[in-house]
């Protein structure tokens, strides 16, 4: 069973950074991260879970509009490890930011979810 643990969230004043991290645990001797879809979502209180960024197994990355320009994906696939480095913070930012995994085995789909990580914008 892989186990996602999201860390780095935080209290940050507006305009200031973060970075989270997402690391994959409890993978297969044959199950290699690289082959892991990621995706970070966040979850603002009273509001639906809207999807933040993605980075696929190929490297293909996509961002939400309202984070293009200010929010960055990466991969460590050699630490198991998707960062989101979140810059230019706004108070609308806040919300708790949940990691997502997934990956194709046998044609069948196997996805992870993360606790998440607590993330409030404010001065």
């Amino acid at each position: 069973q892989v186990e996602l643990v999201e860390s780095g969230g935080g209290l940050v004043q507006p305009g200031g950074s973060l970075r989270l991290s997402c690391a994959a645990f409890g993978l297969a001797f044959s199950d290699y991260f690289s082959n892991y879809n990621v995706r970070w979502y966040r979850q603002a209180p009273g509001l639906e879970r809207e999807l933040v960024a993605s980075i696929t197994s190929a490297g293909d990355i996509d961002y939400w509009n309202s984070v293009k320009g200010r929010f960055t994906i990466s991969r460590d696939d050699e630490k198991n490890t998707v960062f989101l480095q979140m810059n230019s913070l706004k108070p609308e930012d806040t919300a708790v930011y949940y990691c997502n995994a997934d990956t194709l085995f046998l044609s069948r789909k196997f996805e992870y979810w993360g606790q998440g990580t607590q993330v409030t914008v404010s001065s």
